[in-house]
């Protein structure tokens, strides 16, 4: 087992009608904590992707890493993850190689396909075809960004002769693909340097590795822990942050019921429910520094973890936000150092 497990938040840039402020404000903001947060050791940014949200949760990734390569210097930073079939191969591996040049080899993107119907018809996408569109995108996003010229005509791209310039200077850019089921595992070990998602897929993602003749200890692993937390006082912590977790808990449970049937989410983990039955529910999970430890450490026993995700719940203040960072800074980084 290795000791070296660093530590990030995502930032989804909400801004929910009960905490509601004005845009740049909070974008402003946010972009201040990030900042803040590679000031005492944190070492990933990630932001996420969805289209269309009542809460505005970001539509555009790519925009808002540019502002976070400008303001940071040491921090990872990337997608978690962006919806692969809405992009345009070509346009996505030219911006990211643009990216990676702006925060000087920093970049790192996580993809998905999204379970969202509407988010597919709101860009012309069927739906339906999302996966097998999304592995003509990443066949000629890897061949791009090692510089190859690339002429393809598939089922969902046609292109002549395409090639960017500038390539990222590293050759190719860390790529995690995300999902849950048997197909998004086989892409994740075809396409991708690693998985980002759950714990409890990993051992499916090495056997899928094993099955593609690849060494699954190459495989990269970056765990989301969205709902988790550390506080010197977890019961005082869970009273005042179970507001903005349950918004959280509640958009996405709503979201991954939309089109259970077609997206294998049938019996998904979040759903909707009240504030109060939330908070006895164990989603979210408040640890003491010393617990939070022992988790990590357990959970790097078990599988080569390279990273950890949390996240900075939308409408939670910036003081109490990093209140909570801070204690996590100071108790918990140091023993993965």
């Amino acid at each position: 087992m290795s000791d070296k497990l660093t530590f990030g938040y995502l930032y989804d840039f909400r801004n929910p009608a009960q905490w509601q402020r004005p845009w740049a404000e909070l974008y402003a903001e946010t972009l201040e904590l990030i900042a803040w947060t590679e000031s005492v050791g944190f070492e990933g940014a990630w932001v996420p992707e969805h289209h269309a949200a009542d809460d505005g949760y970001v539509p555009s990734p790519l925009v808002v890493l540019a502002a976070i390569a400008a303001r940071t210097k040491t921090l990872r930073l990337g997608s978690a993850v962006a919806l692969a079939p809405l992009y345009h191969p070509v346009r996505f591996a030219e911006d990211c190689a643009v990216l990676d040049i702006l925060s000087n080899g920093r970049l790192e993107m996580a993809l998905a396909v999204g379970y969202r119907r509407r988010e597919a018809d709101g860009y012309g996408v069927d739906f339906s075809k999302r996966g097998s569109r999304t592995d003509e995108f990443l066949e000629i996003v890897t061949k791009l960004w090692a510089g190859q010229t690339v002429s393809f005509e598939g089922k969902h791209f046609t292109l002549k002769n395409a090639a960017i310039v500038p390539t990222p200077p590293r050759g190719r850019i860390p790529l995690y693909i995300g999902g849950f089921t048997d197909k998004a595992l086989e892409r994740t070990a075809k396409f991708g340097d690693g998985y980002f998602g759950n714990m409890d897929v990993v051992d499916l993602y090495h056997a899928k590795m094993r099955a593609s003749g690849k060494d699954p200890a190459t495989g990269r692993i970056r765990i989301q822990g969205l709902f988790t937390v550390v506080a010197k006082d977890p019961e005082h912590a869970m009273q005042e942050l179970a507001p903005y977790f349950h918004h959280v808990n509640n958009s996405y449970g709503q979201w991954l019921n939309e089109d259970r049937a077609s997206t294998g989410f049938e019996d998904a983990a979040l759903k909707p429910m009240t504030l109060e039955a939330f908070k006895k529910s164990g989603i979210l999970s408040i640890l003491t520094p010393g617990q939070a430890i022992d988790v990590f450490k357990k959970m790097c026993a078990k599988a080569p973890v390279e990273h950890v995700m949390m996240m900075k719940p939308p409408g939670l203040p910036a003081a109490r936000f990093t209140a909570y960072a801070e204690i996590f800074a100071q108790e918990v980084i140091p023993a993965f150092r």
